[in-house]
């Protein structure tokens, strides 16, 4: 996919979240969906583009494809079902039925490390939550976080990218 292309299918996304909003910045991600869905289905459209699209639709597809046979536990009380997907890294992905010790050693490796990471993240989300909080509780007057952030804890549009 060229970055173009890939920049343009965002520009489209983000479009249709901004027709969408409503008075109180909220929007359904359903909606979104079928607006996004409708422009790409529009004739006029670069075949670049569409091919772009038909990309992301692929590799959503595959991902979800993963997820579905993600190894999860069992009511027999096993993580294991020989259809499912076990994941390597690097995009290698191996049966479960065909998974041998040294997969399931990489599997339990990566499993450790993704977990760290997502434990890394929930605690940053955690404490950036609590600071607002406390900060909304003494800041009465603020109602919205985009007035707290920029109030309270000095954020300008000029520090990050979009």
């Amino acid at each position: 996919m060229t970055a173009p292309a890939d920049i343009r299918l965002r520009s489209i996304v983000e479009q249709s979240a901004v027709n969408l909003t409503d008075d109180a910045g909220r929007f359904h991600k359903r909606h979104l969906t079928e607006a996004v869905r409708d422009q790409l289905a529009r004739e006029d459209l670069d075949p670049h583009i569409k091919a772009a699209a038909l990309d992301k639709l692929a590799q959503s597809l595959v991902t979800g494809f993963g997820e579905h046979r993600n190894p999860r536990r069992r009511r027999t009380g096993t993580l294991f079902h020989p259809q499912d997907v076990v994941k390597l890294g690097t995009g290698i992905w191996v049966w479960m039925d065909r998974a041998t010790d040294s997969d399931l050693l990489e599997w339990s490796r990566l499993s450790r490390r993704n977990r760290a990471r997502v434990d890394l993240a929930d605690s940053e989300v955690q404490d950036y939550v609590d600071q607002r909080i406390d900060a909304f509780r003494a800041h009465a007057d603020v109602v919205y976080l985009g007035d707290l952030e920029r109030v309270v804890f000095g954020w300008d549009h000029n520090d990050v990218g979009p």
